[in-house]
């Protein structure tokens, strides 16, 4: 008798802890997001909810370009279904912040008082900052027209877009979105590749976002905020764009079409306007933010900037942001950096990241670039591949026929998301998937070594954290992208030992 009422009291204590509820633990907050209320002051952070979604597989085996395209919804109902309570109460607070599904999070401004309310939600995983950073950007070096003969710049020489154009291979029915200082886009290089014109009017609806609603660098910005028209506030984003598909020989996929978003106020960003530029390019929206289309996402995304580390930019949103793109089958070419000569300078993301494709930079004679951050990046190898960034002639936001040099691995990362819109226009079934793209190109690229010896390299190993695979060769890569055989020996045999 004494046993069975033991075993009665035992299950009802079993039972009643079974149905008490799960305390969350409070979310993490970031010393930086203390330090930037300290005093009753008012900042920018970001704040990441505990449910995201679940990401498909991504390497080349698994890759479902409807799986791809089911995710992109798939974010956005995750964020429908979580943040309502959570902007019901920022509304009540009187709190300004914008809310993103890319990752499911919201940029808020506000003071110690909100940071405290929010970390005690159960609904919030992390809290970090959204602070102001000025990006080293490459500037130009030399103006002059631009070549009406259409001479084939070195750079597009070198990786061997031409050879690939005289196979009828331009970059026909792709898109490269560039996120950048913005573009200014009736150059004549790049006005007639521009998703929004149509030969006789222009249409920005769901080719153009501006990321900069207010200032951020603490001065007044020529292009304003939240431009309804491309704009270009510095002429980095126009140069870019020329690299990857400007006309008469200055880009590399001539014939893709181009659409853009502008995440820096003059060269000065924060990390939730850099994951904006990233949301828009997963679906586009009309001018007014609203309609988000999945199916006018680009294929490739050319990005030429650093995000440092230094500020804690990375730690759960950025990384988010970029695997999500990678799941949506979106390649993303990312430069290194322009920290080198010496080692464990590819520091700041998104080049750090496992799910971008890092770029360096090699002059026209593959001799790599002294400002060409080498890597390691933490346990990767960085960067996997280079691509000439010394000296590359492109447009200039300056006026619509001029040209301008810039150096840097800025200009190297163009070359490479041309280069992909060129492989995917010759390939459509190789559309969408990044790790076999990857792969090609990693195992297509001219194999260079280095004495350097970062993170420990000998002098005959390739890859390497100088150069990586090697440099761009896309006649290789097209040639290997047209044996559907050796598409089979390299997914079973090489894909799993791609180091990113």
């Amino acid at each position: 008798m004494k046993r069975s009422l033991w075993m009665v009291l035992i299950g009802i204590l079993v039972m009643s802890l079974a149905v008490q509820p799960v305390t969350a633990q409070p979310a993490w907050v970031s010393e930086k997001v203390w330090a930037d209320t300290e005093g009753g002051a008012t900042a920018h952070f970001l704040v990441v909810l505990r449910a995201q979604a679940d990401r498909p597989a991504a390497d080349g085996a698994a890759f479902n370009r409807d799986a791809s395209s089911a995710y992109v919804n798939t974010l956005m109902d995750t964020a429908a279904a979580s943040q309502p309570a959570l902007t019901a109460r920022l509304d009540a607070m009187g709190v300004s912040y914008r809310a993103y599904w890319i990752v499911n999070m919201l940029a808020v401004e506000g003071d110690r008082q909100v940071v405290e309310a929010l970390a005690a939600l159960p609904e919030v995983a992390y809290i970090e900052p959204d602070r102001a950073f000025r990006v080293a950007l490459e500037t130009g070096e030399e103006e002059r027209p631009a070549d009406a003969k259409g001479t084939i710049q070195p750079n597009i020489s070198r990786v061997g877009a031409p050879d690939l154009w005289a196979l009828g291979v331009m970059g026909t029915g792709t898109v490269v979105a560039n996120a950048d200082t913005g573009i200014y886009w009736e150059h004549s290089l790049l006005k007639s590749q521009y998703r929004g014109w149509d030969g006789a009017a222009a249409n920005h609806n769901f080719n153009w976002w501006d990321a900069i609603h207010q200032d951020i660098d603490g001065s007044s910005n020529p292009c304003g905020y939240e431009s309804k028209v491309p704009c270009d506030d510095h002429g980095h984003g126009t140069h870019t764009t020329g690299t990857s598909v400007g006309l008469n020989g200055y880009g590399v996929a001539p014939a893709a079409r181009w659409i853009g978003c502008r995440n820096m106020d003059s060269g000065v960003g924060r990390p939730s306007t850099y994951i904006e530029c990233l949301q828009f390019f997963m679906a586009p929206t009309d001018l007014n933010g609203q309609n988000p289309n999945p199916a006018l996402r680009p294929d490739v995304i050319s990005n030429s900037y650093g995000c440092p580390a230094a500020e804690q930019c990375n730690l759960q949103s950025l990384t988010a942001a970029v695997e999500s793109v990678r799941a949506a089958g979106i390649f993303m070419s990312v430069s290194a950096g322009n920290d080198g000569p010496t080692c464990d300078t590819v520091n700041d993301p998104p080049g750090t990241d496992r799910a971008v494709f890092t770029v360096g930079a090699v002059n026209n004679s593959d001799g790599i670039a002294s400002f060409s951050s080498r890597g390691p990046a933490g346990d990767l190898m960085k960067p996997q591949i280079v691509a000439p960034g010394v000296s590359v002639v492109s447009a200039s936001k300056s006026g619509e026929t001029l040209t301008t040099t810039m150096s840097g691995t800025s200009m190297a990362a163009p070359n490479v998301a041309g280069g992909v819109a060129l492989l995917w226009s010759a390939f459509p079934s190789l559309r969408g998937n990044v790790p076999w793209t990857e792969l090609i190109l990693t195992r297509s690229a001219v194999p260079l070594t280095t004495t350097e010896g970062c993170g420990g390299d000998s002098a005959s190993q390739v890859p390497n954290n100088t150069y990586g695979y090697g440099r761009l060769d896309l006649v290789s890569a097209y040639n290997k992208s047209e044996n559907e055989f050796a598409h089979m020996i390299f997914e079973m045999i090489f894909l799993p030992m791609v180091i990113h």
